[in-house]
């Protein structure tokens, strides 16, 4: 069998990815209060402490597919280092550039393109249902984690990272225990956001 040729409609899914996961890099995070409590309380937003820069990761995975989401991150993750570094363009939330190799959270970017395959490609084993776009993106946000945790401790016993030193668990707690609760329930968002998509796209 024959690999499969990348088609336009990936490429077009590419940069509604890339430019998703950027705006949702610089875009917090929030919900609001239930729906029937705005009449007596008024709309409230409580921010889930976290950018929307994940849940734009596994929005284009379940929605565009695998190739069109890893292109995507490839993309990203590609931007982010070197338009800082010749033209100072901000990508990332640091910033961004070469230098970003030193940031603890980097490996959670890197991160990012196993994580958007993996969950794309999961997606589109069947007909998408709300508890297989859930797995789907529980299965690439745990990737993403654990190639963040495994950046963190290859790094930090390397010291090559910047105010890290082994075993790292300042900044396991900060990239990855304290966000979280708030990535999950973007993935319930994204699963929802993806299956009303997806029929309205008819696939």
């Amino acid at each position: 069998m024959g690999t499969r040729v990348l088609s336009p409609l990936d490429f077009l899914w590419a940069l509604i990815g890339l430019v998703l996961t950027i705006a949702a890099t610089w875009s917090e995070a929030f919900i609001t209060n239930a729906p029937w409590n705005w009449n007596a309380t008024g709309v409230q937003v409580y921010s889930l402490g976290v950018s929307f820069q994940v849940g734009a990761v596994l929005l284009t995975a379940c929605v565009g597919g695998k190739n069109a989401a890893t292109l995507a991150q490839i993309a990203y993750l590609t931007l982010g280092l070197l338009l800082f570094q010749f033209f100072g363009l901000p990508i990332f939330t640091q910033g961004g550039g070469l230098g970003y190799l030193r940031e603890p959270s980097f490996g959670y970017l890197v991160g990012f393109i196993p994580a958007a395959w993996v969950c794309g490609y999961l997606a589109f084993q069947e007909r998408p249902k709300l508890e297989t776009l859930a797995f789907s993106s529980v299965c690439g946000l745990g990737i993403i984690h654990g190639c963040g945790l495994l950046y963190l401790v290859i790094a930090s016993v390397g010291g090559w990272l910047e105010a890290v030193t082994f075993p790292a668990w300042e900044a396991i707690l900060a990239y990855s225990l304290a966000p979280l609760p708030g990535q999950l329930i973007m993935v319930c968002a994204v699963s929802v956001l993806a299956r009303l998509l997806r029929q309205l796209l008819f696939y």
